[in-house]
Formats: C-alpha cells, structure tokens, sequence
C-alpha cells in the first residue's frame, strides 16, 4: 500500500439498522476498492465483517469492524457498525472517529428505530450523514414509502439526489440527478454504463433537478445571487451548495443501492470523496494516537486499534500513554480490513490503523511521543439499561470467570462488571439480554467455563419513621475474664432541612438530651447517620464511644429488616453501665449493635427502593401495550411527547421491576421500540411488597442457620 497523505484520506462510518445491508455494502465496498477480489455473504458466512465464530453463528455484526479502501486515489477508511441497540458501541466509537456517516436504509422496511437511534448519535456528535436505500432489488422494494418515511424521521434534511428505475427483483438502473445520466448495470459485479437519461424519465429528472438547485442556491449567498440571475447553476455551483448544506449537518444526501448485486456502490463511493471532509486533525506537530477499540485476535493477541490526532507515526515508533504514564513501543502498523492486516511503514494525522502487542493500553487512552501533553477527550457510550448477576456453576471457576470478565470490559466498553459488595454479587451491565448472552457464549466458548445468569438482587435501603429505644446489656463470663457493656439508646429519623429538638418522650417522661458531642457521617451507600454523645455521670466512659459507634455502623452496613444498608438515622446514647472490671471494647460493639437493633425495629421501620426514570421511544401503535406492561410494573407515568414519529414515554418505575425489560420491550413492539433508564431516588416500597422482603429474608436466614 502506498502511503496517503491527510487530504487524500476519508473516514466514513456505516449505519443502519439490522439487517439494512451494511456488511453486504462493505463487501462490495471492500471489493471496488480492490482489497478483496471475491464478495462473501452474510449466509455464507465468508464476509470480511462478520468474522467471528459468534457473528457467523447468529448471521449478524456484533462488533465494529474497521475497513479500508483504495479508491480513486484516495484511501477510504470506514467502519462496519452493527445495527441493533444492544451493540451501539460501533455506531458510537465511529461517530466519534469518523467524520461522515453513511445510513443504510431497507427499501423494504424504510426507516426503523435502530435508523433512528443512529440518526440521533450522528446528530449529538454533529456528524453529517449519507444516506443509502439499499435492497432496492428485493421483492418488497418500496421507493416511495422509503423516502416518506426518511422525511418523517428526519424531516427536510434527506434530498433525493438518484431515484430507481425499476425497483424489485429486476432492479439494474437509476438516474443521478446531479451527473444528469441514467446508470445501468449490465451483471452483479457493478460492471456499469452511464447512458443519457430516457425520455419517459426526463421531465421528473428536470423536475428533481430544479429542486435541488435552489435548496443548493440556499446553502450559499454568493450561489443564491447566481441563481437568481441566470435562474441555474453548474453541475460544479450545484455541488459545491450540496456540499455546504452536507456539511452543515442540514442535507442527508440520499442515494440509490443495492449492494447485493453491486448496484450504485462505485457511484456512492466516489460521492464520498467528493463531499465527506479530508480529517481535520494536525498534519505537522508531534505525534499523538487516540485508541479507540483494543481486541484480542487470534495468532495476534492484543490489537489496539487507534486513530493519528496528530503528526506521523512511523514504525518503531516510541509512545507515552498519557493515562498511566508508561512507555509503551509501537513496533509495527497495519491498515486494516477486519482480519486482513496490511504492514504500512507510516500513518498520518487522521489515518486509522492498528498495532499489536502493546502492554496496558485500554480503549479511550491517548499515546503521544514524549513531550507532547496533549489528551483526546474520551468517547462517551451510553450507560447499561440491562442488569444481571452471574456465578460460575463451580466455585473453583471464580477467579478465571473473573479474569474473562475482566477481558470482556476492557475490549467492549459499553459492558460494565461490578462486584457488589453489598449484594454479594458479581453483576453484568449492559445493553440489553443479546448483549449479555453474546457475553456468556464467549465465556462459555472461550474460556470453557460454565455460568450460570440470574436475576440480581435489589439494593434496597432501609430507614426508620418514628422514635424509638432500646437497651441492651451483653454480659458474658467464661472461665477468667469477662465481658460486660450495657448501651441505653434512642433514635429518630433524619428529615432533610429539619433539625432535631433533643426532647423526647421516654417510657412516659419528658426528657431532653444532654448534648456532649454530637457527630454527622455522610455514608458511601446514600444518605447519613448521626452519632449524639448524651451520657452524663460517667455512667459509659469516653473511652468506650467509638466501640458503640463501631456496632452502629455494623448494623447500618447489614440493616436488621432485609440485610441492607441502613440510612438517615440519629442515634442518641444517653445512658449504660460499665463493669470495673469486665467492660471492654467488644462488649460496647456488641452492646451497640444490638441496642440499635432493637431499637430500630421499633421504629417504624421501612424498606425503601431504588426509582429509575424510564424513557421509550416506541412506535404510535405500540404505545397502549407498552403502557399497560409499565403499569404492570408499577410504572407511574410523568408524561407522553411525540418525537419523528415516534411516541416518547416518561414513567417512573422500580429497579426491582426492571429485570429483562428490553427483551419485553422487544417482545411487545417486534424490536422496533429502545430506551434508556437513569436513577433518580429512593422511594419507599409499598406496604405488600415490604411484607414480602421481610418474609423472603427470614426465610433466607433460617436457611443459613
């Protein structure tokens, strides 16, 4: 491969949504750019994109795929973006790598939410997009539908510049509005000829034409003077206003395919050089690499794939990552066509490539040659909205299924793994159910270890509504010494903004507290507790307080309803006694504990539960069944818009309802509907719901015992 300078070089992403074509398009892509001389399929299970055992399993993209071609002079770079929500992370680290994108739309579908989804990130990254009717040779073909259904989804943006001759199984021509010719394909290998365009087709080409002059008259004054003067404008004028409203984000250029049969893919292609923006990062200056994606391939090993933000980076190239600090040597460069790995000697600023065999280099980390400090802001990928826990079926497996989990996150960074120390369990973040599943066959398949993926336990939180008090005396003798500590305690609940009047009513008697040291812990799960000093007469000495406070905050990590964290309580102690002899730290921890035990469940205590606020976007059709599913769920509904044809629903709804909601979700809109859930609070649960915690978690405890 010859070396491309900066101008020379495109970097495109493709998007879609599933089954929209984008692998089929690559391979031809791949094919007009001389990479391969053969275009695999999707059931064949030969394509350069979906090259892993799981993705020729499930005949689909899973994972990003970067790709090259060599055309017209020109290297393009692009990146095969898996189409479903539950594998966004190759629409997102492409967005924020590339600098087009290129949406793949079904002509037998038109546009379905995962076109949406993508729509939306390429316009949050102020990316410009292309967009391509594809399968326009397939029975269902509906040009007319698609095209409707492109405006309702993004409204005047898509400006039609081909429109099909024949859509359907005989589909081999259509007419390019800004060249003015019709272009037929005489085979299934693009083999093109570019003839005038048929009179039954010129008034409409004409027609098309104009409208597309003055929306290009409209993206430039000087062009818009012109217009008006000579009433046209030059193939040229009319390119360079298309150009300028494409770059602007305003015009989706919409373009006819099918990639199938090799049908308008060469014409797309050069389209792209045309108009896609050379990479705007720094030819001259020192050197720096944005990772953006790191793999592990076989007979490879570790692969970072990466994108020059600055500068040249020769082989033997000597970087710093500026995350860690460590050196790491770049030894050799790849341009990159999936598995196919071309050795190049030098990359340039906006060219994309890979290395291998770095030693700690994680995806969103910024190398730089020595002296260079400056650091590419990370890609932001969407937070999980789909949670479960997982063990392996074989205790002796834990620490391996630690370490392949550990692997699965570094490489996809759209998967989350936590151990929970409050529930005790290992718990997968991610973006939906074939997320997780996709993540267990790998485990399975890979490291052979067999797991077992369950629902995750709830953290609930625990807090109190009253006053109450206890005492309790731990006395214990056994042979010699002894241990003897008795804590007399009350406590109330903590209200924000309200402070409390140290005047209680204690077993009839008015009594007001004698504050001598008063304490406030802010605690890591949420919330706080409130330790208050009232003992008078010696009746506990000073030195026995933090034993007292150590078994409060032993109850507070394990509160004595459910197990769970305990929050926004004060705690008075205000009388106990000691033993001259037998009172020790031990005792006043245990003495704590369980005055604080007993005196909570008297409290009128809660359990209360994490509220998250779901947002779907689902299709109008669709909306009561998905309503009446969140009610189901004790959802309460905070409000309804409509959004590109879309409905947008707003509801608060319980974690603990949450479980496999997308796999529902999907089930009741035929997977055309996504959304996303974000934490707000807790809230208290309803009073059969705590009934049936606290039944759950005595059984539980019995069982233990």
């Amino acid at each position: 491969m010859k070396n491309y300078s900066t101008e020379s070089l495109r970097n495109v992403v493709l998007l879609g949504g599933t089954r929209s074509g984008k692998t089929t398009l690559a391979e031809a892509m791949l094919f007009e750019g001389k990479v391969i001389d053969r275009r695999g399929t999707v059931e064949a299970k030969n394509t350069v994109s979906d090259n892993t055992e799981v993705e020729q399993l499930y005949q689909r993209s899973i994972y990003s795929t970067p790709l090259y071609a060599e055309f017209m002079d020109h290297k393009l770079n692009f990146i095969d973006a898996a189409g479903a929500d539950d594998f966004i992370e190759g629409a997102v680290l492409g967005l924020n790598v590339c600098d087009a994108g290129v949406m793949i739309v079904n002509a037998g579908q038109g546009v379905e939410v995962g076109t949406e989804i993508h729509g939306r990130y390429a316009e949050n990254t102020n990316k410009p997009v292309i967009i391509g009717v594809n399968q326009l040779d397939t029975e269902k073909a509906n040009w007319d539908n698609t095209i409707d259904s492109l405006h309702q989804a993004f409204g005047s943006k898509p400006v039609v510049l081909q429109f099909p001759v024949n859509p359907g199984t005989d589909f081999n021509a259509f007419i390019d509005i800004l060249k003015m010719k019709m272009y037929r394909f005489k085979d299934d290998n693009g083999t093109r000829e570019i003839v005038d365009i048929p009179a039954e087709y010129a008034g409409k080409a004409e027609e098309m034409r104009a409208e597309l002059m003055e929306m290009a008259a409209a993206a430039d004054e000087a062009l818009m003077e012109k217009f008006f003067d000579a009433g046209e404008l030059t193939e040229e004028e009319l390119h360079k206003g298309l150009k300028v409203g494409f770059d602007k984000g305003e015009v989706y250029p919409v373009f006819c395919l099918s990639a199938k049969k090799d049908i308008g893919v060469k014409r797309l292609m050069e389209f792209i050089i045309e108009v896609v923006p050379a990479p705007s990062e720094k030819v001259e200056g020192p050197a720096s690499l944005f990772v953006y994606k790191t793999a592990v391939e076989q007979h490879l090993g570790d692969v970072t794939y990466f994108k020059v933000m600055s500068g040249k980076v020769p082989e033997s190239c000597d970087v710093v990552n500026m995350a860690s600090g460590s050196k790491e040597r770049i030894t050799s460069l790849f341009a990159v066509a999936g598995k196919k790995k071309e050795k190049v000697t030098e990359l340039v600023a906006g060219d994309m490539g890979c290395t291998v065999k770095l030693k700690a280099v994680k995806t969103n980390q910024t190398l730089n040659v020595p002296g260079n400090d400056k650091v590419v802001d990370p890609i932001q990928f969407p937070p999980a909205k789909y949670r479960c826990a997982i063990k392996a079926t074989d205790e002796k497996d834990e620490e391996k299924l630690g370490e392949a989990l550990n692997r699965a996150a570094a490489e996809d960074p759209t998967l989350v793994v936590e151990y929970s120390k409050e529930l005790k369990q290992t718990i997968l973040n991610g973006q939906g159910e074939q997320h997780i599943n996709i993540v267990k066959w790998h485990i399975n398949n890979d490291y052979k270890i067999n797991v077992e993926l369950f629902a995750p336990k709830i953290p609930y939180r625990e807090t109190i509504t009253k006053v109450a008090n206890a005492t309790y005396r731990h006395k214990k003798q056994s042979g010699g010494a002894g241990q003897f500590g008795e804590v007399t305690l009350l406590i109330e609940p903590i209200v924000e903004g309200v402070d409390t009047t140290g005047k209680f009513k204690i077993d009839g008697k008015e009594q007001v507290m004698n504050i001598k040291g008063r304490e406030e812990f802010q605690l890591p799960w949420g919330g706080k507790w409130e330790f208050v000093n009232c003992v008078v007469g010696g009746a506990i000495d000073a030195s026995f307080m933090p034993a007292i406070k150590k078994g409060i905050n032993q109850k507070l990590e394990e509160g004595p309803l459910t197990g769970s964290y305990a929050r926004d309580i004060r705690v008075f102690v205000y009388d106990g006694k000691m033993h001259p002899v037998d009172s020790k730290e031990i005792a006043f921890i245990i003495a704590g504990r369980n005055a604080f035990k007993e005196a909570f469940k008297n409290a009128g205590p809660k359990i209360m539960e994490p509220i998250y606020m779901v947002e779907i976007m689902v299709p109008g059709d669709c909306v009561g069944d998905v309503m009446s599913d969140l009610q189901n769920r004790r959802g309460i509904m905070e409000g309804m818009s409509s959004e590109r044809g879309f409905q947008v629903l707003r509801a608060r709804v319980p974690l603990a309802e949450l479980y496999r909601y997308s796999t529902t979700l999907s089930s009741l809109t035929s997977g055309r509907a996504t959304f996303t859930q974000t934490f707000i609070e807790y809230q208290q649960v309803p009073m059969d719901v705590q009934e049936k915690l606290l039944k759950a978690y005595e059984a539980e405890q019995q069982d233990e015992d």
